[in-house]
């Protein structure tokens, strides 16, 4: 096992889970400059830039906008984890088919872990009124990101480090910020109903999902035999 196989695709997953575009950009075009033995050469294919370019463009502004940056979340629930484990696979296929297997499950999970993180931190933020505030930790996200991952091409271990840090912070801010969060989870409902992206949901706090009640008797129809026991006057004692 190469000794910079985990924290390569720890970093790598730890980016992935907040911008996966960016990782591969960082990745790719570093390596198509410098032609670099530790990156995947897959990454530095014309192709993969341009696809990663144009969605990394889109990404830069659906992810500061309120509410939109949640769907977009929403929608890259799997695309996160499955880019972080396939540069895991890639960084560790270098080496021999176990490290690759070690490689993906490095990076899937910890991607999986980190877009958690993030989109938890985001609803928090979308609590507040002003879009400011979007803007700001989406920007500081992208440069953490970029800075990062930079930093692991060349020193891994020091990059392992710094995201292993920045994701513990992560989770903390998360459990400070719960109520928030649920607070922002209403509102994205209540939003995503007017919009039509989301299924009404029962407002009496049922699950949206269960069988509707049955439907009231009719006065007309005739009473069941646990109606006639319950109206049935009791018996006098003789």
């Amino acid at each position: 096992m190469g000794a910079e196989l985990i924290p390569m695709a720890f970093t790598t997953g730890w980016g992935s889970g907040i911008n996966a575009y960016a990782v591969v950009l960082v990745l790719g075009l570093a390596d198509k400059i410098f032609a670099l033995g530790q990156v995947p050469d897959a990454l530095a294919r014309t192709d993969v830039l341009v696809g990663a370019g144009i969605l990394f463009a889109i990404e830069m502004l659906a992810d500061k906008i309120p509410y939109i940056d949640s769907v977009w979340d929403s929608v890259h629930t799997v695309v996160r984890p499955a880019v972080g484990a396939t540069i895991g696979y890639l960084i560790g296929h270098e080496t021999a088919s176990l490290d690759a297997a070690i490689g993906a499950a490095t990076g899937g999970v910890t991607a999986l872990i980190s877009h958690g993180i993030k989109a938890g931190i985001r609803a928090a933020v979308n609590t507040s009124p002003e879009p400011a505030s979007n803007v700001l930790v989406s920007t500081t996200e992208d440069v953490t990101v970029t800075g990062v991952t930079a930093l692991a091409i060349a020193h891994p271990w020091w990059a392992a480090t710094i995201a292993l840090l920045l994701l513990a912070l992560g989770a903390f801010l998360v459990y400070k910020l719960a109520s928030r969060i649920r607070r922002y989870k209403r509102r994205y409902d209540a939003w995503g109903e007017r919009v039509g992206i989301a299924a009404p949901s029962d407002r009496r706090g049922l699950d949206p999902s269960a069988a509707p009640p049955p439907p009231p008797r009719s006065p007309t129809s005739p009473p069941s035999r646990t109606d006639e026991r319950l109206e049935r006057p009791f018996d006098q004692e003789t």
